[in-house]
């Protein structure tokens, strides 16, 4: 068994991405780690579902047991459009965040909220 490999390298990423979130203050940061997040997801389920010598299932194939299944790569597919829509509700929001309070820092956000609130 190989140490590299997709599962691997995608808990990895997803581990990046909790830090990011964790350990950062920075909104931009925030946004960029649940992106991380979203594709080391994304390679975990097409690297979960790969299957060596598996061929397309398009066309007239001779053994069904051969053929790859797509279910996974579509709903990956959905994931990544739903990813960006996410990704872009999340900037329009800090856009408005930061014409509000002049910052992009969550911690500063949230005390000129309260002060003002």
């Amino acid at each position: 068994m190989a140490l590299i490999n997709g599962e691997n390298t995608a808990i990895i990423l997803f581990f990046i991405g909790v830090y990011g979130i964790i350990a950062r203050r920075n909104i931009i940061k925030s946004i960029i780690s649940l992106g991380i997040m979203e594709v080391a997801i994304i390679l975990y389920f097409l690297a979960t579902a790969t299957r060596t010598g598996a061929l397309a299932p398009i066309g007239e194939t001779i053994d069904l047991t051969l053929v790859a299944d797509p279910l996974p790569q579509a709903l990956m597919i959905t994931n990544i459009v739903i990813g960006i829509g996410v990704t872009a509700v999340a900037l329009t929001m800090f856009i408005h965040l930061y014409h509000q309070f002049g910052t992009s820092n969550w911690i500063k956000v949230k005390k000129k909220r309260n002060k003002n609130g």
